[in-house]
């Protein structure tokens, strides 16, 4: 018998669970967005506890929801700038391409979601479900771009002009 099967019943069908569980709960339906019980499992897989707020917004610096009021035209048009500097590259909005879309992104996640994901990708990939989710099914991490918060707020306005409804996805 293999050594690490020995023991009580109960311990042999718990050590065979876990593995099919995790597999089971890894093969989701690719919804970039985790239901509740979902990102329960996924943070007892993990050993993480992340708290309510973090499993909405994001892990990172941000770590206040960040409220928007009406449209900023011209924050809008530096992150318009940013975006196209260091973002483009990788991110379209009608399609995947290095990255996923960003179509409808602005309906899917929060601007705190979104700013930390800009500011701290490396904490998110290691920590937050969705973003475990997401670098499982794309191959690719995004890097740190070293954009400010201030920069990364202004990328979420210019997002709030052009986040159309993906096509094709």
């Amino acid at each position: 018998m293999i050594p690490i099967l020995r023991g009580s019943p109960m311990t042999i069908r718990t050590l065979l669970a876990l593995p099919l569980a995790l597999l089971l709960g890894a093969c989701g339906g690719g919804a970039d967005q985790p239901d509740a019980p979902a990102a329960q499992g996924a943070q007892a897989a993990s050993g993480t506890t992340l708290t309510a707020f973090q499993l909405e917004h994001g892990i990172g610096p941000v770590t206040e929801a960040v409220t928007l009021g009406a449209l900023d035209p011209a924050m809008a048009e530096r992150g318009k700038a940013t975006f196209e500097t260091k973002c483009s590259a990788c991110h379209k909005f009608d399609a995947r391409y290095v990255g996923p879309s960003l179509g409808g992104l602005m309906e899917r996640r929060t601007p705190a979601y979104i700013m930390n994901m800009i500011l701290a990708p490396e904490e998110m990939y290691t920590k937050h479900p969705a973003a475990k989710q997401l670098l499982a099914e794309l191959m690719t991490q995004m890097p740190n771009t070293g954009l400010t918060r201030d920069q990364a707020r202004e990328v979420v306005e210019y997002l709030r002009t052009v986040s159309p409804t993906p096509s094709g996805q």
